[in-house]
């Protein structure tokens, strides 16, 4: 078995959308969706953001 990581930079508005384009051409088995989340302080107090995904896939 091999596998295959890709990166997805995504913000909150296109997340959705870049996931679901990248994972319709994928030609494996999606094994798992890992996101990237970072602590961040705003006025409103402490919440996170996503910066990036990592996909595991899987081929042959």
């Amino acid at each position: 078995m091999n596998y295959k990581v890709h990166k997805i930079e995504v913000s909150s508005r296109n997340m959705q959308e870049k996931l679901e384009q990248f994972l319709n051409t994928l030609e494996g088995e999606v094994i798992s969706v890992m996101p990237n989340v970072r602590p961040t302080f705003q006025g409103m107090g402490a919440t996170a953001k996503i910066d990036f995904l990592l996909v595991v896939e899987k081929t042959g």
